[in-house]
């Protein structure tokens, strides 16, 4: 295990993670300093409505947030990465935005001492319109899809490599990389930008910009699938497994250290693991937390995974590959029985 914590906070390990249920401000202070490498989370928002998984009122959020944000500075190495999606809010009875994310980057920045790598812009979309009142009803805004994501360094060079995360070409660029001559030649641009021959060449693939375009539209994935079967609820503030898994890509490397303070179903650690990043989820809610462990369990016997979270849920800590390996075994056993095939002394 990378972390070593009290076994009453520990809901489930994998090949590369641990799933904890605590609060992150008493986590991230058993954690050495400079010790991880990319903290990627999704709090809950500063919303006017209050949530089922918990989020806390426009008026207090910034202060809130800074005392995980503060704890959090010290344990990021000198080339790690705090990255942090936060949606738009609007004020309680106005159609005038909430400043409040904004906010949060400027006291990040100038009273914990983060640095403002890049500013991202995640657009979902699949966004339904909202908020009602203002977009539906009287038609006075448009639908809000686009989250601020703020992606904070403790330095000036954090670790990053944006080879790791190019996108297709374009087919004009494709087309140009077949044959450059006939479609391009060199010269300045109005900007006063001189683009040389170099610039044909292919890299494999283009930069992509701040602006990630993300539909978060999986509505028959296995956990949702499985929470059904075994009547639970999903969590309700779900973010796509590519928006973790571009920043993982591009700031981290394999066996690298990554974090989320705020994981709710655990999508981070799941691309964390199929990254083969070593990975730290924390959730307050241990309901949340073990029905995450459903993401690890694809190919299990329902009641084997119905087993499974009913013990996480009890408190107890479980190695999701050991006990899965367990369970089929028993499962064997049984049926095998079951069918003649074994003495009842096997």
């Amino acid at each position: 295990m990378l972390f070593e914590f009290p076994l009453d906070i520990v809901v489930y390990t994998t090949k590369f993670g641990i799933q904890l249920c605590a609060d992150s401000r008493t986590v991230l202070k058993m954690l050495p300093s400079e010790s991880v490498d990319l903290i990627v989370t999704s709090p809950p928002f500063a919303l006017l409505r209050q949530k089922s998984y918990g989020n806390e009122a426009q008026e207090a959020y910034v202060d809130w947030l800074l005392e995980f944000g503060r704890e959090a500075l010290r344990v990021l190495k000198p080339t790690g990465s705090f990255v942090l999606d936060l949606g738009g809010a609007y004020q309680r009875g106005r159609p005038v935005r909430s400043l409040y994310n904004y906010r949060v980057l400027i006291e990040f920045c100038d009273t914990l001492g983060y640095k403002l790598a890049e500013e991202f812009f995640w657009y979902n979309p699949s966004k339904l319109p909202s908020p009602i009142e203002w977009v539906n009803k009287r038609k006075i805004r448009v639908k809000d899809a686009v989250n601020t994501v703020w992606w904070l360094a403790k330095e000036d060079f954090p670790k990053a490599d944006v080879r790791e995360v190019l996108v297709p070409y374009s087919e004009r660029m494709k087309k140009l990389l077949e044959d450059p001559q006939r479609f391009y030649r060199p010269k300045q641009r109005p900007s006063g930008h001189n683009i040389g021959e170099a610039f044909a060449n292919d890299r494999g693939g283009a930069i992509p910009p701040n602006l990630l375009v993300i539909p978060n539209t999986v509505s028959n994935s296995h956990y949702q699938r499985t929470c059904k079967a075994l009547g639970k609820q999903t969590h309700p503030a779900r973010f796509p497994q590519d928006l973790p898994r571009f920043f993982i890509k591009f700031l981290t490397q394999p066996r690298d250290v990554v974090v989320d303070i705020f994981s709710g179903s655990n999508t981070t650690g799941y691309v964390a693991e199929d990254l083969q990043r070593h990975w730290l989820s924390i959730e307050i809610n241990r309901d949340y937390a073990a029905l995450s462990a459903i993401r690890f369990m694809e190919g299990w016997d329902l009641q084997d995974i119905a087993d499974a979270v009913k013990r996480m849920e009890r408190g107890e800590s479980l190695n999701i590959h050991e006990f899965g390996s367990v369970a089929k075994q028993m499962r064997f056993v049984m049926e095998t029985k079951a069918h003649g095939y074994l003495d009842e002394d096997a």
